[in-house]
């Protein structure tokens, strides 16, 4: 069991529960600036304890390091030349004890340390130098042109040049005029050389795909190419180049049978390399996106990618979109968490409003609160724990946190939204042949459809309207539409028969006004029925508004058939021949007659 001590020297605070996570370790002052691509997880005596292995940033300026954690201490440093722009650990041979060498990207170099020792150094090979500017220091150092005169065929061919200058030359075109001579004279006779640096760094299996195999460096440059090296000579295995300069990079497969290299790109897009062959080394697939990619992680065969508009897209291999999920706050880094003992895979996200969260597919399946914002994150085996969560803060601070064994994520999605059913795919079927045929008549006769559709859509109309203005002539309806007299009316039949009692329910849906002097009449197959008066008055003479009055009479079924018909309700009003509005009564089959 991986344990910590509680209250140490360097401010690490007590372990205590807090949802799924032990707080293991926090040092609010611990000075570590990185981010997620300088830190990893790695054995490096070959005893079973994974450190904690970190590239410190410093100031930026100064004070870079190398450092390694064993539990909650400092174990070593080494001072580093430049700025680490990645770190990675691989295995660069099969020998004896098993132990990975670690990798520093750095500028054009990259310096491999092995048992903490400084190993070998790597430079990346120099770029092609423009042959006009090579020419043009050739006459200067001949003294055949003045400093100035360098300066404008300089400018020229920087800006019609396809191949960019060396930083010399730029570095000379930013000068005072005074201080071009001596310039020249202190370089003109060294030559020119351009070099590009490294923009992000991962590894790649070399032939077994097993945890302990050897592993090839992949490394992205700004000079928008990617090179693949040997583990053991450190020479180029291949190279393949990108439409702009990588930024992050993800890598799976083996060299000699089949990888993928998935690469955020500068221009705002994912591209990714496959392993190609006799083909041209270029990108296999593009992804475009809306925005800038500010985190790129893989989970199974699909690519998960952090965005700038503050959101979080699924995509798979082959570039389509998944999925796209709104987050609370910008992203500042992402990493994978993965427990193959539990099968469980998901993405840990860092926000900007000092929280974590961890997603599975689109589904927030958990949030940590930090006490600042993270900047990296790493997830593995620390020491003998194997589900412990290391993060780094914007203040230079440390958090260490352990997952609970008995900690469980469900699949259901924690934040407000739609329900989880509503993101899975519906089982379309294939197109059949049919289906296609109907397609390609459509297209071919897409004009004549519409307008036969829009001309039975308008005859539509033309009978309803016809149909409404019918029913207001004639008062079929049973809302009345006189403005003087506006009434509603409906109807219920209680009963089973023979003898039926039917109620009116007459409205008065004025604002203010009242409605006087109705009368109801009846109107009905005497053969099936009879009332014994079809027309009355109403005997309420004055209907105030919003009030209902139920008016209720008999109906007497004379039919011993099972069959049955409509009445028809008509209120009138004294002077008028049309009717105020009308109902139709669907009466019921008398069952007291089919008893009989």
């Amino acid at each position: 069991v991986f344990l910590w001590p509680s209250g140490d020297s360097n401010g690490a605070t007590s372990c205590y529960i807090n949802g799924k996570w032990l707080d293991a370790h926090y040092d609010p002052v611990a000075n570590l600036y990185t981010f997620s691509s300088c830190i990893v997880l790695a054995d490096l005596h070959g005893d079973g304890e994974n450190k904690l292995v970190v590239g410190d940033l410093g100031t930026g300026s100064s004070n870079m390091k190398l450092k390694v954690y064993r539990g909650t201490g400092l174990m070593s440093e080494n001072t580093l030349l430049d700025l680490p722009t990645g770190l990675v650990s691989f295995l660069m041979d099969q020998h004896e004890p098993r132990t990975p060498a670690i990798a520093v990207a750095s500028g054009p170099y990259i310096y491999v340390y092995k048992n903490l020792r400084p190993y070998f150094k790597f430079t990346l090979p120099p770029l092609e130098v423009n042959a006009l500017e090579q020419d043009v220091w050739n006459q200067a150092r001949e003294d055949m042109i003045d400093p100035l005169s360098l300066k404008e065929m300089l400018d020229s061919i920087r800006d019609k040049a396809d191949v960019p200058l060396s930083v010399r030359s730029l570095r000379f075109l930013m000068l005072d005029p005074q201080d071009m001579e001596a310039f020249v004279n202190l370089y003109k006779e060294q030559p020119i050389r351009r070099q590009t640096v490294i923009t992000c760094i991962s590894t790649l299996k070399k032939n077994m795909a097993d945890e302990d195999a050897v592993s090839c460096l992949v490394i992205g440059t700004e000079s928008k190419d990617v090179y693949i090296l040997d583990p053991e000579a450190f020479t180029v295995l291949t190279k393949m180049s990108l439409p702009s300069a990588p930024t992050q990079m993800d890598v799976t497969g083996q060299f000699d049978v089949e990888f993928r290299i998935t690469v955020a790109c500068r221009n705002g897009n994912i591209y990714v390399l496959r392993r190609y062959g006799d083909q041209s080394p270029k990108p296999k697939y593009c992804i475009e996106l809306s925005s800038h990619p500010v985190g790129l992680v893989r989970i199974g065969k699909n690519v998960v990618v952090g965005c700038a508009q503050e959101t979080l897209q699924g995509f798979t291999q082959k570039g389509k979109k998944l999925w796209t999920v709104c987050l609370p706050a910008p992203v500042t880094t992402m990493s994978v968490m993965d427990l193959p003992t539990r099968g469980f895979q998901a993405v840990l996200v860092g926000l900007a409003n000092s929280e974590v969260h961890l997603y599975r597919d689109k589904n927030l399946i958990s949030t940590i609160k930090t006490p600042d914002i993270v900047t990296s994150i790493c997830f593995g085996r620390y020491g003998r724990e194997d589900g412990t969560l290391i993060m780094t803060t914007k203040g230079g601070g440390l958090i260490v946190k352990i997952l609970k064994r008995t900690a469980v994520f469900d699949d259901r999605d924690s934040a407000p939204g739609p329900p989880l059913a509503q993101s899975i795919r519906l089982n379309v079927p294939k197109k059949t042949k049919l289906y296609v045929d109907q397609t390609m008549r459509e297209r071919e006769n897409s004009v004549a459809m519409h307008r036969a559709f829009q001309m039975d859509l308008s005859r539509l109309r033309l009978a309803a309207a016809r149909a409404y203005v019918k029913a207001l002539e004639s008062s079929l309806t049973p809302m009345s539409s006189s403005l003087s007299e506006p009434l509603r009316m409906n109807a219920v039949v209680q009963g089973l028969g023979p003898s039926f009692k039917l109620t009116l329910n007459i409205q008065n849906t004025a604002v203010c006004r009242p409605v006087m002097n109705l009368a109801i009449s009846f109107l009905y197959d005497e053969s099936l029925y009879s009332m014994k008066t079809a027309f009355f008055k109403v005997t309420i003479p004055l209907l105030v508004p919003g009030l209902n009055y139920p008016i209720d009479t008999f109906v007497e079924c004379l039919s011993d058939k099972g069959i049955s018909d409509i009445i028809k309700v008509f209120v009138l009003r004294e002077g008028k021949s049309a009717p105020l509005l009308t109902a139709h009564i669907n009466m019921p089959v008398s069952e007291g007659l089919a008893l009989n």
